[in-house]
């Protein structure tokens, strides 16, 4: 599963940022096409509102014979009479329908096992999830900073990601997904390290990619020479792969670079798939989960503290970025502790408490 050295990140292989040369990833989000016309309007019928200006009377009109006035009372009168017999039957219904919801009502309350009870909320990979309770604040952003992420984990100081400009945000039923389109701006970063590398740790996101190609990390951390770890996609020689790689020289050689690679299959695009990265540093150990399940792990020397902050859709190979992402992100979740593969398993089950609270989480 692992090959221990790094994949050489050209700007041949990469692709410049984001989009293979030559084309953008087919379908977007969904944006109407350069030149599509819009939906087909229905246009009146010629003449159907008549010609412009006013119509004179046909020949031969004669007024209308006057009403008999008598005749419309006697029948204006029957129409109260049965309106009100209406009202007075409705009303009856009414006071029915609230005594036996009523009755209904109680007894669910009392019942264990309520009948008409909202069924639980349902996450895009079909898991339940527990619905928010109305005090519990779900926003994915820092209030008033509509740019900024926000860290809603509670075991640790709160790391907030700036947004850059090719980043958005959608609101996807109860849920929110960052979207990247891939490119120099497309891009979330924090303001300092999210984990610290030497000790133990674990990161995980779901990830969808547009694109099948190139590099395409999606979480990583450093700014210097070299990242420190990256989790992500890889296309090389002909074979798509999940990677989760770590650097452990200080100056970021791909011979120092030691990594778990997991087959990502014919077609990894356009589906959601879930990444896990773990580290025990008490034996070394890298460990690669794809779907909360074990895909692979390497033994390492250790994993080099480079400087700078955690990446969203991006790392930093040589000094320069590269591994734009294309596509989206959610579920973003960091412990300061190496996963077990069976707590692994129930990560996207929604039995999280199980495991303790995240150190740092994001759109979750």
């Amino acid at each position: 599963m692992t090959d221990g050295t790094d994949r050489p990140h050209t700007p041949e292989q990469n692709a410049g940022y984001g989009y293979p040369q030559g084309q953008a990833p087919g379908g977007g989000y969904g944006y109407p096409q350069a030149g599509q016309p819009g939906p087909f309007q229905q246009q009146p019928a010629p003449g159907a509102f008549g010609p412009f200006g006013a119509q004179p009377e046909p020949a031969g009109f004669t007024p209308s014979p006057q009403p008999d006035w008598q005749a419309m009372a006697d029948d204006n009168e029957s129409r109260r009479s049965r309106r009100k017999m209406m009202v007075i039957s409705g009303s009856a219904v009414a006071v029915v329908l609230a005594a036996v919801g009523g009755f209904l009502l109680f007894g669910n309350v009392l019942s264990d096992d309520p009948k008409g009870q909202d069924k639980p909320n349902v996450t895009a990979s079909g898991s339940p999830s527990p619905a928010p309770s109305e005090s519990e604040d779900t926003s994915p952003t820092v209030a008033n900073e509509p740019n900024l992420l926000r860290d809603r984990g509670n075991a640790g100081p709160p790391v907030h990601l700036a947004m850059a400009s090719g980043v958005e945000l959608a609101k996807m039923g109860t849920r929110d997904e960052l979207r990247l389109k891939g490119g120099p701006d497309s891009y979330a970063q924090g303001a300092e390290p999210a984990i610290d590398v030497t000790k133990s740790f674990t990161i995980t996101t779901r990830v969808y990619t547009v694109v099948d190609n190139g590099s395409r990390m999606a979480i990583s951390q450093g700014d210097g020479a070299s990242f420190s770890y990256e989790l992500g996609f890889e296309a090389a020689n002909g074979k798509k792969t999940w990677v989760f790689r770590v650097q452990t020289g200080d100056k970021g050689a791909a011979a120092t670079a030691q990594q778990v690679v997991a087959d990502a299959g014919a077609d990894p695009e356009k589906k959601w798939t879930q990444l896990t990265g773990t580290y025990d540093a008490g034996t070394k150990t890298i460990t690669l989960y794809v779907n909360d399940k074990p895909a692979g792990q390497a033994q390492v020397p250790g994993i080099w503290a480079g400087p700078g902050p955690l990446q969203l859709g991006r790392a930093r190979h040589h000094g320069i970025w590269s591994g734009s992402w294309v596509g989206s992100l959610d579920r973003i979740r960091f412990w300061d502790k190496a996963l077990a593969p069976d707590q692994v398993a129930i990560l996207d089950s929604g039995k999280l408490d199980k495991l303790g609270k995240p150190t740092h989480a994001w759109l979750i």
